[in-house]
């Protein structure tokens, strides 16, 4: 929903007319940033078994020195309520960060199967909220549903091919979100330079 242009407050326009020059002084940065983005995108998906690997060992680091911070932060504000819950919470994101780091390849079978099962959850939500909202929505609300089966069907493929949809899964749908984030930004930049 849009405000008609009398009724955006003062403060939202100056707000508007500010970021919009600053994407204008900057679109050769958001240009740059845009073909990186491209680039590491269709590089995840050409070698997707390489980029899925590379998630994974990310992940355990960051669960990794975020357990560790954690358990820093635990021993610090001891005395704080919940100190044994914040200490096995911190326990286990350590545990999750070395099992990751060390066995990469197992943790992209077991990531591989929550992003099916997000997948799956996702679609059957998709397709309830779309027949729920059949009237509201009108013609609109079969492209919800086709949205929801679609995830049904990309979480089958996932499922039903493990572990070697393990190989490419992760990276491709990596690979894809780059890419399509790093066109959205050259597109912007470009905007930005021609406005």
């Amino acid at each position: 929903m849009t405000l008609p242009q009398d009724t955006i407050p003062p403060e939202l326009e100056r707000m508007r007319s500010a970021m919009s020059a600053a994407v204008r002084a900057h679109w050769k940065a958001f240009l740059i940033e845009g073909i990186l983005l491209a680039v590491l995108g269709l590089a995840a998906m050409i070698l997707p078994w390489a980029a899925s690997l590379a998630v994974t060992i990310f992940l355990g680091w960051m669960f990794l020195i975020s357990g560790i911070a954690g358990l820093a932060l635990t021993f610090w504000a001891r005395g704080m309520p919940g100190f044994w819950w914040s200490l096995l919470s911190a326990a286990l994101a350590i545990v999750a960060g070395i099992i990751l780091i060390a066995q990469p390849v197992q943790g992209t079978v077991t990531l591989t199967v929550v992003i099916g099962i997000y997948f799956l959850a996702e679609g059957v939500a998709t397709i309830m909220y779309a027949l729920e909202h059949r009237r509201e929505l009108s013609g609109r609300w079969s492209w919800l549903a086709a949205s929801g089966v679609v995830d049904i069907v990309i979480a089958g493929i996932i499922i039903s091919g493990l572990p070697g949809t393990a190989l490419w899964a992760i990276g491709l749908l990596v690979g894809i979100n780059l890419l399509f984030g790093g066109l959205s930004m050259i597109g912007m930049a470009l905007a930005a330079r021609n406005g």
